[in-house]
């Protein structure tokens, strides 16, 4: 079974968001994700300074067997991008929750009400499981 991080927030695309310092969000990809897509070879990441609403798609992730589409699970603008994953991008399918993350962006307003629409862990559990 996929892993699934009790301090996270998870979309029904299978990216998560995770709170960082005062209003920064960071985004990945979860284990279920990168399990499905396999090995990773290539992200395409948003671009910084751009402005993007939650579900917006920001991107894309290439594996040896597809392409997915990499969505936003909250709004805000990009304030940075993961230069690793320029590298190693298999660093998703070893680390989906560590040294895997994808981009971080700045939200207005409260983390909360921000990610008022993503899942908690137990919901999340319950998706990929059904």
């Amino acid at each position: 079974m996929s892993e699934v991080l009790d301090n996270l927030l998870y979309s029904e695309e299978h990216e998560w968001a995770q709170q960082g310092e005062g209003r920064v969000v960071r985004v990945g990809i979860t284990d279920h994700a990168q399990h499905l897509l396999g090995d990773i070879v290539f992200v395409e990441f948003p671009e910084i300074g751009a402005a993007i609403a939650a579900g917006d798609s920001v991107g894309s992730i290439e594996s040896v067997k597809t392409v997915s589409e990499l969505y936003s699970p909250v709004s805000g603008k990009v304030t940075r991008i993961n230069e690793a994953l320029e590298a190693s991008p298999e660093l998703i399918n070893d680390e989906p929750y560590g040294g895997g993350w994808i981009f971080e962006l700045e939200i207005d307003g409260e983390f909360a009400a921000a990610a008022s629409g993503l899942l908690d862990a137990a919901a999340y559990r319950k998706l990929v499981t059904e």
